[in-house]
Order: structure tokens, then sequence, then C-alpha cells
């Protein structure tokens, strides 16, 4: 019997590094490297997350066949020397910071990753945008399909449009730097004081509560748009090519002052602008999306790269797109390119096959990471003298419904720990999506975020359109789907009447803790046969309340990562206003436990090895 061929990618060094692992083309592991080392969108060497891919399968980096990097720096390095002379004697500060780290550490990737893995054997570079397509594509449920990325940069491409069919993915065109939709909707984050590169998601949230009055000056004045989704952007209102910042003066000036700084209020203009930059998002996406139907001819549509985690986008194009289905990949930003680098190595170095597993894609719901036995999870609870309740399966789902029908909030750590930004019911905290208070409270006493920011709904897949005005799945939580119009409440002429964050209070529909202000959710649908633990849960709770949905929000607290540990999950139960913990299969009562204390640091005996 011939043994196994190992691939592991590799993603770092610009932010959320990751690591995955594929066996004879499938995937069977992948983690981002913040979850190991608690720093949120940790950008070093992924030593933890590619550690722990090699101890899921048991063997060695002598075992690889292959470690294949998900980006050139060698052509990224020339992007940046050649932008550089473009613009001199401008930008020289912005250069002096980066020429140096690039001749340090990313021109000598070879040697890092050798030296780190303790691996000599070969070494693949895929380009950036390939690995996002790849990601997006070969894990798909397609045979063939059109095929998008969007991001800020990679070497040269901010976006490309592409073809896979069977094993083959083949890059048609591309969209190049400085001109990027990505660098777009972050020049946004940063000018409404959020943070580049993790903050583009409040940027989102915060939209639907302004109007799109910067629409116009945005089409106007920062760029020039064309049918095709092309476009180039007028960079005398950025700064991201010459300075350290996103914007310039001149874009101040257009938009009525300077950057708001950040944890500062929130002003009707940042809404505006929130929604203004959102409209002409989705617009680009649209027509380029369209663009690429025009050329593959296919029903089917990929997406990946960072831009295709705004998933109001995604929603639209599903519904006024041309296409039957879309898949997007659920680590659709760079963490996901470390997977497409390892299945391009499979598919295009080695020539191997692909088959489809159907309706089904072949990410597995996403659950890659780190999982903990019961004798590893008591022996943690035992050295904190945690008292828990030990139940049986049925017994534990029933508790756990009555107590989110009674409004507790609990926090639901069981399985494999999710790979991409989103909390799928690994790792997730739950709530009532019923409560009208349950937003409020989890936001403000529980993830310590902005009140503004919306829950997203897990729901019983066979009962999604009940709810949501959805065709078809969204497992990753990537789609924004209508609340159906028999679940919305009618506003009064008061209510109608309110501006802003005045919205927010107002109850939209019979969940209301899961409906946005513009009536729509991030939903994710949940299937028995993907995560059955959770999947019985959402179960049980239907059969105490009638309710087939649940509140789910990531197990963290703002600014940190998601949990990955047991330890991890205790502590942040502990340091916040969460009522029940499951550590499975126990659950903790809040009440119960042993005064908390910021002393010591029970992380260390009981991470991986």
């Amino acid at each position: 019997m011939d043994r196994p061929q190992y691939i592991l990618g590799i993603s770092a060094f610009y932010h959320d590094s990751a690591a995955a692992l594929v066996r004879d083309g499938a995937v069977v592991a992948a983690a981002q490297e913040e979850r190991f080392t608690r720093k949120k969108g940790d950008a070093s060497f992924p030593e933890h997350a590619a550690r722990y891919c090699l101890e899921v399968e048991g063997i060695d980096p002598s075992d690889l066949a292959f470690v294949g990097f998900y980006d050139k720096p060698l052509l990224k390095f020339e992007r940046i020397l050649e932008t550089y002379l473009s613009v001199a004697p401008k930008g020289f500060r912005s250069f002096l910071m980066a020429g140096p780290l690039w001749i340090k550490e990313k021109l000598y990737m070879e040697r890092q990753i050798r030296e780190s893995l303790g691996y000599d054997g070969e070494i693949l570079f895929a380009e950036h945008h390939e690995s996002h397509a790849a990601s997006a594509f070969f894990p798909s449920p397609f045979e063939e399909a059109a095929v998008v990325t969007m991001d800020g940069v990679g070497e040269w491409a901010t976006a490309t449009i592409g073809v896979g069919n069977g094993a083959e993915l083949e890059i048609l065109r591309e969209l190049r730097w400085p001109d990027s939709l990505g660098l777009l909707y972050s020049a946004f984050t940063y000018y409404t004081g959020f943070k580049v590169n993790s903050g583009e998601y409040k940027v989102m949230g915060l939209a639907p509560y302004g109007e799109p009055k910067y629409v116009d000056t945005i089409l106007d004045e920062l760029m020039d748009l064309g049918e095709d989704g092309a476009f180039r952007l007028n960079q005398e209102y950025f700064n991201y090519l010459t300075g350290l910042t996103m914007t310039s003066r001149k874009f101040d000036d257009l938009f009525g002052g300077p950057p708001r700084k950040p944890e500062t209020l929130i002003t009707q203009r940042e809404m505006d602008l929130a929604r203004s930059v959102q409209v002409v998002c989705e617009e680009i996406m649209l027509r380029m999306t369209r663009t690429a139907h025009e050329m593959t001819g296919s029903k089917n549509l990929c997406l990946a790269g960072g831009v295709a985690l705004n998933c109001v986008g995604n929603g639209r194009i599903l519904r006024e797109g041309p296409y039957d289905r879309i898949w997007i990949q659920p680590a659709a930003g760079d963490a996901g390119g470390a997977l497409g680098v390892a299945q391009l190595a499979w598919h295009r170095h080695l020539g191997k096959p692909r088959s489809t597993c159907g309706r089904r894609d072949a990410m597995q719901g996403a659950y890659l990471g780190p999982e903990f036995s019961e004798s590893e999870v008591a022996d943690f609870l035992d050295s904190v003298g945690a008292p828990r309740m030990s139940l049986e399966p049925d017994e534990l789902f029933s508790k756990v419904a009555g107590l989110l029908a009674d409004e507790n909030v609990v926090g639901f750590f069981s399985g494999r720990m999710e790979f991409g930004p989103r909390a799928l019911g690994s790792r997730s905290i739950l709530g009532d999506p019923r409560s009208p208070n349950i937003q409020a409270q989890m936001n403000l006493k529980i993830k310590f975020r902005e009140s503004f920011r919306p829950f997203a709904p897990s729901v019983l897949e066979e009962r999604a359109a009940d709810y949501f005005e959805l065709e078809g799945d969204s497992p990753y939580m990537l789609l924004v789907a209508p609340v159906r119009e028999e679940r919305r409440k009618t506003m009064t002429g008061e209510q109608e009447k309110l501006f802003g964050i005045d919205k927010l209070n107002v109850p939209r529909s019979d969940v209301p803790a899961i409906t946005h202000v513009d009536y729509s959710a991030r939903v994710q649908t949940v299937s028995e046969d993907t995560n059955p633990r959770y999947y019985r849960l959402i179960k049980a709770f239907e059969e105490r309340t009638g309710c087939p949905v649940v509140v789910n929000t990531s197990f963290n607290v703002r600014g940190e990562p998601i949990v990955c540990t047991p330890a991890d999950a205790y502590q942040c139960f502990m340091r916040t206003n969460m009522d029940y913990l499951v550590l499975w299969p126990f659950l903790l009562d809040k009440r119960d436990q042993p005064e908390w204390t910021e002393e010591g640091d029970w992380r260390d005996e009981f991470e991986l090895d």
C-alpha cells in the first residue's frame, strides 16, 4: 500500500498567518497562528499552527512531500521597490521602514521555512492570488466554476478573474496595484477610526445606520469605474503609496475633516461614509462577478480574498448576479492562502486529479483546528478547581436549551476549532434570538465592543427558508440575507423618523437579536452531518421554544482571537458576564466557580505541545 503524500501550506508575514495540511489532496488540518499565540492577527511565522497540523497526522517534517508558501516574496519586493522609485523622493520614510524588514526576513523566506520547521525537502512558491483562487475552487463542490479573488494586494494583482475545471485552474484577467478594492475599503476603515485589516467588519456593520450621501463623491472624485468592474483610483486622495497613513489631506478636505480618532464618538458622518463605501464596494463586486460570468459562461462562482468576507456584498451577488450557486472559502483572507498553495501543489505540481463531494464542499465545515478529549478537559478543570456538571449528551442539550430560553448567555466549546474568522458552533457564545435585550447584553457585558455591531443567527439548515430569504446553504456565515417579510415588525411613524444609532433599540422582527436595522441577518445554516452536536443543541432549543435559531457570536472578547484551548475558554468565561459554559462534555455555572484572579496563566500547562 502506498504511503500517503503530505503537503504543508504556509501563509505568513502580512497578517493572519496560518498553516494547512493536505493528505493525498484532502484537507486534514488548518489553523491560524493567532489562536496559539493569543496575538490577534498574528503575522509571525506560524510555528505553532504548523506543529499542530503535523501532530494531527502524527508525522514529522521529513514526512512532507512539499512545503508550499502562498506568495512570491521576490515579486512582492519588486513591486515595493518599483513603487518607491515611481514616487521618489516621496515615500522615503515608508521605504526605510519596509525595506530592511524585507531584506532581513522576507527575502530569505526559504531559509526561514527550513529553520523554523526543521525541513530539508522541496519548497514551492505560488502567486498570492493563485493561492486565493485555489483555496476558493479546489475545496468547492463544483466541477467547474468562475473564480474571483479580491483583496488589498498580493505581488502585483489586487483582484483576479479565473476559471476552474476539474483539476485545472487558470487566471484569465487581473486588476493591478495600486488600484485595489480592498485598499479603498481599508482607507475608509482608517478614516472612520477603525483598525485596518481588522476593522472592516465594523464598517460593514455600521453601514446600515447611515445614508449613501457620499456615493457620487467616491465615484466622481476617488475613482474611475468601468462597467466590467475594473477601476482606477485617484492617488491624490490616498497616502498608502508614499506615506504611513491610508488617506491624504486632500481626502480630509473632500469629506469634511480629519479621520475620526479611534475610540471617540461615532457620528452620523462616519455612518454615512460607511454606508457609501459599502454601496460602492457592492457595485464593484457585482460588476466584477458579472464580467467573470461573461468570460467563463459558468453558472457557478467561487470567491476568496479579504473582500470575499464582505458578506453583504456576497448576498447581493447571490440574489442579483447571474449565478445559480456561489461558494466562498471560509478562510477567505490570507490564512486561506496556506490551504490554497497546498492544493495547488497537489493538483498542479503533482498533476493529481480532483473529485468533488456533490452538494457538500471539502472543507469539513471548516472544523479543522485542535480538539480536546474529555480527560484533557477534566484535567484542566481539576487544575483550577472548577466545579462542573457531567451530563449525558441529550440531557446536556436539553439543559442548555432551557438556559438559553431563560435569556442566559452560554459559551459553547466543543470539537475541533474553526478555521477562518467566523465561529461556527465549536467556539461560540450563544443566546436567545427572541430576546430584545440580548444584543446589547452580549455586546457590552461579554464582547466589550461597540453596541451597533450585529450578531449572527445559526439556524437549522432545513428551517432557514422559514426565517430568511436565502436560496441554498450558508454554512460559513458568509452570506447576508433579508429576514422574511412575515417575521418583520412594522415600525411606527415615530420610529420611522429615527436616524443613525437611535435605530438600534427598535425590535425589527420576532427574532430581534439577530435582525439588523436594515432587516438583514448574516446567516449560518447548520447541518446534522457537519456539526451534529451544535445541530442537536439548536434542535433542542427548537423543541423547547418553537424557534430553530440561536444567536451565535465568536468565543472571544474584543481585541483577542477566538479561544483555542479549554484554558482560553475558561479564562474568557471568568473575565466576562457569561452565565454558563459548556466545555464538552461538561457544563459550568458561573455562580459555582471560585473567585477569579488574573494571577497565573493556566495556558502554559494545557496548550498543545
